[in-house]
């Protein structure tokens, strides 16, 4: 059988850790990522695997227009409607339909 090279050492993971929990920022995982030599995605796959990795929240897409959800846009548009009926099935839509379907409905609210 083979001898499987350890790639953090316990004292490496305790270490992490704690530095991970008390500063749960990017900028700690390109610390500790420069500390022990190790590429940061690799840094992110252990404090993932150990259970403590908090990814970071987008608050814009890569065009730099704000994350809006599905659910929301389906809030929205029932808002806009003045109804308080429930509409879930209208969440499966896609998002470019339901962004349209709220422009049009406030268009008309407006218009009214």
């Amino acid at each position: 059988m083979a001898d499987s090279a350890v790639n953090y050492t316990d004292e490496m993971v305790s270490s992490m850790t704690d530095q991970y929990e008390a500063e749960p920022t990017m900028a700690t995982v390109e610390a500790l990522a420069s500390q022990f030599s190790k590429p940061k995605r690799s840094i992110i796959s252990k404090l993932s695997n150990i259970g403590i990795y908090v990814p970071a929240k987008r608050s814009t897409t890569k065009a730099g227009v704000a994350v809006v959800r599905k659910d929301e846009l389906v809030e929205q548009i029932q808002n806009a409607l003045g109804t308080d009926l429930s509409l879930p099935s209208l969440g499966k839509a896609t998002k470019s339909d339901l962004m349209t379907l709220l422009a049009i409905v406030e268009t008309n609210a407006e218009a009214n």
